[in-house]
């Protein structure tokens, strides 16, 4: 996807860094401009963990949330500061995509309700079933209505915002991905997940699978591509810039 200079660019608050076996393929905001086909000056990345203020919101195209180790029930300060941001900047119509983290953090700041999944570790490539409002949204119409998604996490979307419509989930986690309002998204899978990038994650999570009672072979014999997942972040492009 190229970049012409009148375009403006998006935003990429990053809320947290890889496990420390994969950072040699780079950041979650590196991951993320790749798969969505941003050029490198078509992004401005933002260290929010790190304590990096947070921008105006004016002069760009919109903003995306990346994953994190964090937890939003923690309500560190930057994570408070950048649920604030995100608030206002929803209000205002900037279209925003939150992933994983993001997803939880964008629930939290249109009062969602985000806590540990009953259900325990979601991780690997998952199967995701899209609602009826799929059908007719931006980022989702079309798709297939049961489409496999890269996955890790342990905090779920439990009760989704008030007005947000729900547009995909599962037996494990009933709120996959949701919008509120007309230019805010929430996916708790990642889109920007190559199958490379997923396996490096189940053998960095070895351990803490085994202790739960599960094989880490096994999940990485299941991983699959998810080129559909990786089609909702590059419209969310798409939509943005229109």
């Amino acid at each position: 996807m190229t970049h012409r200079a009148d375009m403006p660019p998006f935003l990429i608050l990053s809320t947290g860094h890889p496990t420390a076996s994969m950072r040699r393929h780079g950041s979650f905001a590196h991951w993320i401009r790749v798969a969505a086909g941003l050029d490198r000056d078509a992004a401005v990345v933002i260290d929010v963990e790190h304590g990096e203020p947070l921008p105006e919101r004016a002069g760009f195209a919109g903003a995306l949330v990346t994953g994190s180790a964090a937890m939003v029930t923690e309500h560190l300060d930057w994570s408070e500061r950048c649920a604030a941001w995100l608030r206002e900047a929803g209000q205002a119509g900037l279209p925003l995509l939150g992933i994983c983290y993001g997803h939880q953090l964008l629930a939290y700041a249109f009062a969602g309700e985000v806590g540990y999944n009953p259900n325990g570790r979601e991780m690997g490539t998952v199967d995701i079933d899209l609602t009826a409002a799929a059908a007719a949204d931006p980022l989702f119409a079309g798709l297939p209505v049961r489409m496999p998604v890269q996955s890790t996490h342990l905090q779920s979307v439990l009760r989704p915002p008030p007005d947000a419509v729900v547009l995909a989930g599962n037996a494990h986690d009933a709120c996959h991905a949701m919008r509120w309002g007309r230019s805010a998204w929430g996916v708790q899978f990642h889109p920007e997940f190559s199958t490379v990038h997923m396996r490096g994650y189940i053998r960095a999570r070895a351990e803490a699978l085994a202790q739960e009672g599960r094989s880490a072979s096994a999940l990485l014999d299941a991983v699959t591509a998810a080129p559909a997942a990786r089609r909702v972040l590059r419209r969310f492009v798409r939509h943005a810039r229109r």
